[in-house]
């Protein structure tokens, strides 16, 4: 006999305890991933560290860290790593109004690999539209760049030139990681 399977509700995730595991939504599914580990955070703040300057010179908004979500109508509400999109117009509006990002970031944990690396890259690039989403790999010391159509994986060294920028921001893959 098939056992029924939950599907959550954005209003029941809102609900769960601020008990340090994140807590996302996918089409009514409830994705629970415990805090992050300190290599996870230094790899996502040196990147962060380098996409900052970047972003701001380019004129492409803002880059966002944990706690900002990315939201699609009442069924989807995930937390990236990172994401650099224009801010909202109205800081009050709800997120599933935001600007769609242009660039997300996963960091990779032990718990988080299969569905980084394959739910969310249907979830942002497929179903979304987000036109590049990476995936930082600490245990293989790389990061690969999803966007629609496309796949590779880089070791070294990372050009990235977004849609509106005059100027491409080249990464020093090997430095995230050291």
């Amino acid at each position: 006999m098939a056992t029924a399977v939950k599907r959550w509700t954005l209003e029941e995730v809102h609900s769960l305890p601020d008990d340090g595991n994140k807590y996302e939504l996918v089409h009514g599914e409830l994705w629970v991933t415990p805090a992050p580990t300190n290599q996870h955070e230094t790899i996502a703040a040196r990147l962060g560290h380098a996409l900052v300057p970047y972003v701001e010179a380019e004129g492409l908004g803002l880059v966002y860290r944990p706690r900002a979500v990315f939201r699609i109508g009442q069924v989807v509400e995930v937390e990236p790593d990172l994401m650099v999109r224009q801010p909202h117009p109205d800081p009050r509006a709800a997120w599933e109004t935001a600007p769609r990002p242009s660039l997300v970031v996963e960091v990779l944990s032990p718990s988080t690999r299969r569905r980084d690396l394959e739910r969310k890259r249907a979830l942002y690039v497929d179903e979304a539209g987000i036109p590049t989403y990476w995936v930082v790999d600490g245990e293989t010391r790389s990061i690969i760049v999803f966007t629609p159509g496309a796949t590779r994986e880089t070791a070294d060294r990372l050009v990235w030139q977004p849609d509106g920028a005059r100027e491409p921001l080249t990464l020093d893959v090997p430095a995230l990681f050291d």
